[in-house]
């Protein structure tokens, strides 16, 4: 019985990362670590880019809105990333095109079938 109790826990914490916010996640691919640090790095300034994260500037909607509007999918959020920040003088940022995959497929990672806006 320890031994199983011991593969299910070892099968457990290799299936999923826990998030100290929240419940466990599931382990986030190449690209999509690579879209976390972007996002950390150059859009956590305004934008709330973790689950249940609020955004620093309350005019920038958080990551997890942005990623759970009924049908988005994965193409249609590279699309709208590649024009997101169109508002010149609200804004002086593009997301490098060669971060545009990376960043829809780490937002994509908030999608959630229970998801409701704050508002």
């Amino acid at each position: 019985m320890l031994k199983l109790l011991a593969a299910s826990t070892l099968l457990l914490s290799t299936a999923c990362a826990v998030n100290a916010a929240g419940p466990a996640q599931p382990r986030l691919s190449p690209s999509a670590q690579r879209g976390l640090a972007f996002a950390q790095q150059r859009c956590a300034a305004c934008h709330g880019v973790t689950a249940n994260a609020a955004s620093p500037n309350p005019e920038s909607p958080a990551f997890e809105d942005v990623a759970n509007p009924p049908g988005l999918t994965r193409e249609t959020l590279r699309t709208f990333l590649r024009d997101s920040h169109n508002f010149p003088e609200a804004m002086n940022f593009a997301v490098p095109p060669r971060r545009i995959r990376d960043l829809a497929d780490y937002m994509v990672t908030l999608q959630r079938p229970d998801y409701r806006p704050a508002i």
